[in-house]
């Protein structure tokens, strides 16, 4: 077989039985899933989120998730817990403990420990009658019927499973607790993905030149306008309100239409319906009405007043695109 398709053909199988596993998980969420998102909901405390191996990988990145959608919780290795780390549990916290198995040393020393302080544990586990199983308050069936590793040994399909458990809880939890957009830009502030969230026009056009003539300027001065400013446009304006646009290539039609235009003025050739946006818009919004119309800048509005212009270079300056 030529090895280029028997690569493909071995990925293909793997998201395959991958995905088949995955969406047996939705058979076994039962009412120990109901009432253990009810528990964190309603705990004063944070939640802990421990394992080993593996497991304690998929641990953090849930820990990610749920501290990102407004669920406190910190990341307790299984192995340094029974060295020390027990003391990051706090008397309201809520316990989750992951485990395929729920057989593993550690998991074996661990969890008594974490029964003798009486604080809630929750288990997602691929065994329900394992020793995690069984003491755990509340159990998170993760079970697969085997790995994708074709030894049935490296764990790929098990922690698919628990990762995608742990989106379950972080959906149901954020949805309880009303997290809106909003609230996801105060906890991600940097990067393309909060400025997403937070930018918005005027952050952007407050830094920006403010092209601007009138309808009798004459196309001299409105060629230094343009050149000036740097953006390649300039509003028309009466009264500070916006009544028109030139671009580049407004200017450049018009060369192709006239010998002279000495004695054109910048009504003469300017748009009058222009694309306009309020300031307090997102910076999203901005990129949304340039692509929607293929243009590559937005003129601003402040209540009615010309407020500047938004190119769509700032917005890939910002991250934006």
């Amino acid at each position: 077989m030529n090895n280029k398709h028997s690569i493909i053909k071995i990925a293909k199988e793997t998201i395959e039985a991958e995905s088949q596993a995955i969406l047996n998980l939705s058979n076994l969420v039962d009412s120990d899933f109901a009432e253990a998102v009810e528990l964190i909901y309603h705990s004063k405390g944070r939640v802990i989120i421990t394992g080993i191996g593996k497991s304690a990988i998929i641990a953090s990145k849930i820990v990610a998730s749920l501290n990102s959608t407004g669920t406190p919780a910190v990341f307790m290795h299984a192995a340094d817990a029974i060295h020390g780390d027990l003391g990051l549990i706090l008397k309201d916290d809520v316990v989750i403990c992951i485990s395929k198995s729920g057989n593993t040393p550690e998991i074996k020393v661990l969890v008594p420990l974490i029964k003798r302080v009486n604080n809630k544990m929750i288990a997602i586990t691929g065994n329900k009658d394992s020793f995690l199983g069984q003491h755990a308050d509340y159990v998170l069936n993760a079970y697969v019927d085997k790995e994708v590793c074709p030894n049935n040994l490296a764990p790929t399909t098990s922690t698919t499973a628990q990762l995608v458990i742990g989106d379950a809880l972080t959906v149901c939890l954020l949805e309880l607790r009303g997290f809106t957009s909003n609230d996801f830009a105060k906890f991600h502030p940097g990067g393309a993905l909060g400025k997403k969230l937070y930018l918005r026009v005027q952050d952007i056009s407050s830094v920006n030149k403010k092209p601007k003539v009138e309808a009798s300027t004459n196309i001299k001065d409105v060629i230094i306008e343009i050149t000036e400013k740097m953006l390649g446009v300039t509003a028309v304006v009466e009264n500070d309100k916006i009544i028109g646009i030139i671009t580049d290539g407004d200017l450049r039609r018009m060369l192709t239409k006239v010998d002279s235009f000495a004695n054109l003025t910048a009504k003469d050739i300017m748009g009058t319906n222009p694309k306009r946006i309020e300031a307090s818009a997102m910076a999203i919004d901005a990129l949304e009405i340039m692509e929607a119309n293929e243009i590559s800048q937005i003129l601003v509005e402040d209540n009615g007043n010309y407020a500047g212009v938004v190119h769509i270079h700032d917005l890939i300056k910002e991250g934006i695109i």
